[in-house]
């Protein structure tokens, strides 16, 4: 049974391939995610996600590229009510950067905290609020599953073997038992699958 022991949950969302890689040897290379991004799957996978959230959580990096693009979806015509709800969301949600390197952020609601991500799991959680929300972020990620500071572990499966790059899951991660709350399949052979940690 999965137990929830009061306060906030920290939630995780990543995409990763069949053969368990978030992202090519070039990081920047995401054209692997985009056929499978906008499928009914994944929107309806983000938007029960940010439902419940209050806090998006993220790495410098993911910062710049979520906060670059998803403000622009804003208004423009023809997009897809879902990722015009995300966005709004992204935007109107209070916002935590983890950096050593930045010393302001032209976001609104965005604070740069510069300390491991547990220290700031610990934080958020000794406060008012719904769920923190890790967007895509692989070292956050990381660095919570290595902790054991992850209460909800949302994963987006793509069928493609991306052959080399980083890996979500290292060894030496913490024993833990994981109930498959959620999974659903859709197009294109996508795969959202949600699992809560059993403590």
């Amino acid at each position: 049974m999965t137990e929830q022991t009061g306060g906030r949950r920290v939630v995780t969302n990543m995409s990763l391939s069949l053969d368990g890689h978030y992202a090519r040897r070039d990081p920047r290379d995401m054209g692997w995610v985009m056929p499978y991004a906008h499928t009914d799957v994944a929107r309806d996978h983000l938007a029960a996600l940010h439902a419940s959230a209050t806090t998006a959580l993220l790495g410098r990096v993911n910062a710049e590229r979520f906060l670059g693009f998803w403000p622009t979806v804003i208004g423009t015509e023809g997009v897809d009510p879902r990722d015009e709800a995300f966005a709004k969301w992204l935007v109107g949600t209070d916002k935590v950067v983890l950096s050593s390197t930045l010393d302001g952020v032209p976001w609104e609601r965005t604070a740069i905290v510069d300390k491991p991500a547990s220290d700031a799991v610990a934080d958020l959680r000794s406060t008012e609020g719904g769920d923190i929300l890790v967007l895509s972020s692989a070292s956050v990620v990381k660095a919570l599953l290595a902790a054991d500071e992850v209460d909800r572990l949302a994963l987006t499966v793509l069928p493609v073997f991306l052959g080399d790059g980083p890996r979500l899951f290292d060894d030496g991660l913490p024993a833990a038992q994981w109930d498959l709350v959620s999974q659903t399949a859709g197009e294109h052979g996508t795969l959202a699958l949600v699992y809560d940690r059993v403590r």
